[in-house]
């Protein structure tokens, strides 16, 4: 008698926002059509990519129903809107966007890399130092002419 594994079940992105409901998120529709996950003020928009995987298009803290986005300054985190306004993160909303990040990735069974765990990570890094560094330094000879 041969044994045969059972192929395992991968959910469709509609049983993955299930299994987000039933975790304690809100799941209602969202912008340009996504699909809006939140929870304890802290929103994503979800798409399904073409692989029928989940993908984050923004994720931030909601206000007047925009999501924000986290911004590094290098001093501090803040937030913030499409028109370029920023607000600052407190440490509680940090902590809630880590967790939300952490426990969406784990309800849709996306993988959690290293750096990702060990705190908040976003895609606008402005650090003041490095901020028009290139502009402002003076260009050696051999710097001009391998160019």
């Amino acid at each position: 008698m041969f044994f045969r594994r059972e192929k395992p079940h991968v959910p469709s992105f509609s049983e993955r926002l299930d299994q987000a409901r039933g975790a304690g998120f809100s799941v209602s529709s969202g912008a340009q059509g996504a699909t809006r996950v939140s929870r304890d003020g802290i929103a994503a928009d979800v798409r399904e990519n073409s692989g029928g995987q989940p993908e984050f298009v923004q994720a931030g803290a909601v206000t007047g129903g925009e999501i924000l986005s986290l911004v590094e300054l290098g001093y501090q985190s803040g937030w913030q809107n499409a028109a370029g306004k920023r607000y600052p993160a407190t440490a509680v909303q940090l902590k809630a966007f880590h967790a939300f990040t952490e426990d969406l990735r784990a309800v849709f069974g996306l993988t959690s890399l290293y750096n990702e765990g060990l705190g908040t990570v976003n895609k606008l890094h402005l650090y003041d130092r490095l901020e028009g560094r290139d502009e402002k330094r003076e260009k050696k000879p051999w710097e001009v002419a391998f160019r």
